[in-house]
């Protein structure tokens, strides 16, 4: 295989210009042809593309086919996220499971249901035989989400009935999912760190007796030890991560896979490539190296003034990462605020001072306070901004201690849940591959014989390296 290079060779930038100018299509003809890019209406609300009773995620209400900004709510098959959150830790009980029940189900577990729920994850949570060895140690990865996919693929091969699409079938194989991808995540960042960071690695056995939160925490902990406060923390956090509509980008590309008749094992697959993004799950890491960025960049965090310095440098693309984008900030439903974001700033606060982290805490909540004001100075803009739920999530992560490579591989052990509801629903209720139509905007144009063709770049001049220097 050719090694090649858009630096060192003129000729091959001339290639990237040619894909780069074949491949360009001008916004105008979006608005044109009235296509909604990106599924996205013009005023930013998403194109109504299905119907479902898994969950409903409110930022607005529409009054003369104006939007109206409105505090928001997340809701799980009729029941407020709130209410969910509020009587675990009133209770003080774990409540992921529960809410895993809720979706897949439609109905709130009995105490006998939800017991025999856990009992049954548990159980499942072993992966197969040698799997941990052949599947995850021989095929290390730099990234947990891309082992994790693959580790998912490979599930299929151990499935004695894998592409059955009998509701049946596919709750087994949801369940089973809801419980593996903790174990799998766990140990793919295990292997990350012995091949990649040349550090220990640590295999630990399942406990069928744990919970999901307990369970991970067991997996990437050298010492499995850990305190019940901080397994219901995580808890929390899976719990608001849990579900967020069909319209999200991974819940959509399960269902758009599910859609096609395809196994549960590629769906899931397909979700997890797309919660990798930066743009989704992925964005939890982009904040978390904001914060990182600003403690090296402004003197003190928690000044107003130097925050807002940062916050307007960021915006013009002079700092962190040349985006121009405050990570953890707004959001394509949420308007006043994220229920999701409200639950874990209030558990941030509660636990940031006694963890050490009370100045990040001050600066994330600085960085919600002072963005809006930031952007209507430097672009004019007035729209409704609020704090998304990565604006807090990481600083949970970092007050259990839960590193940076498997920020986003918790929002998947979480996630995992709604992708399950949703490929049920999916199947019992659609029926029909979801098939949007793309407007073909190309000028015709007459096929020319290879000898009359020509090129401002010749691919002879691409540099091939022997396999050895490879």
């Amino acid at each position: 295989m050719s090694v090649i290079s858009p630096i060192s060779d003129d000729s091959l930038n001339s290639l990237w210009l040619e894909i780069k100018k074949n491949n360009y299509i001008n916004p105008e003809n979006y608005v044109r042809y009235d296509v909604k890019k990106g599924l996205r209406n013009a005023d930013g609300t998403g194109v109504m593309a299905g119907l479902t009773r898994v969950c409903s995620v409110e930022g607005y209400y529409l009054s003369d086919g104006e939007r109206v900004p409105r505090e928001g709510r997340l809701v799980y098959r009729g029941i407020n996220i709130d209410e969910i959150v509020d009587n675990c830790i009133k209770e003080n009980r774990f409540g992921f499971e529960e809410v895993a029940w809720l979706l897949i189900v439609g109905q709130l577990p009995t105490a006998l249901q939800l017991d025999e729920f856990k009992k049954i994850l548990g159980e499942c949570r072993e992966l197969p035989d040698d799997f941990i060895e052949d599947m995850i140690m021989k095929a290390p990865s730099p990234d947990v989400m891309n082992k994790a996919a693959r580790s998912v693929l490979a599930l299929y091969s151990f499935d004695s009935d894998p592409d059955s699409t009998d509701i049946e079938n596919v709750t087994r194989q949801c369940v089973q999912l809801i419980a593996q991808i903790p174990s799998i995540v766990s140990y793919a960042y295990q292997v990350k760190r012995r091949v990649y960071d040349h550090k220990s690695m640590y295999i630990h056995q399942v406990d069928p007796s744990m919970t999901t939160a307990q369970s991970i925490l067991h997996y990437i902990r050298s010492d499995k030890k850990f305190t019940d406060e901080e397994a219901k923390l995580l808890d929390i956090a899976l719990i608001v991560h849990a579900e967020h509509g069909g319209g999200n980008n991974s819940t959509f590309s399960a269902r758009c896979l599910t859609s096609s008749g395809t196994d549960t094992y590629s769906a899931f697959a397909a979700g997890i490539g797309a919660l990798k993004g930066p743009r989704h799950g992925g964005a939890n890491i982009k904040v978390h190296r904001m914060l990182n960025d600003m403690k090296n960049s402004v003197e003190d965090i928690n000044d107003e003034a130097q925050v807002a310095e940062y916050l307007k440098r960021v915006i013009n693309k002079q700092a962190n990462d040349g985006s121009g984008l405050i990570y953890g900030m707004g959001h394509a439903v949420y308007t006043l605020s994220d229920p999701r974001a409200k639950i874990l700033k209030a558990c941030a606060e509660k636990y940031a001072d006694r963890y050490g982290l009370g100045k990040e805490f001050e600066a994330l909540k600085l960085i919600e306070k002072l963005t809006p004001e930031v952007f209507e100075r430097e672009k004019g803009s007035k729209k409704k901004m609020c704090a998304n739920v990565d604006l807090y999530s990481g600083i949970i992560y970092d007050i259990l201690r839960i590193p940076e490579d498997l920020f986003t591989p918790m929002f998947l052990c979480a996630r995992s849940a709604g992708w399950a509801a949703h490929r049920i629903e999916e199947l019992l209720t659609n029926n029909r591959i979801i098939r949007p139509a793309f407007k073909n905007v190309a000028q015709p144009r007459d096929y020319v014989p290879i000898e009359e063709r020509t090129s401002d770049f010749d691919l002879s001049k691409i540099e091939y390296i022997p396999q050895d220097e490879r």
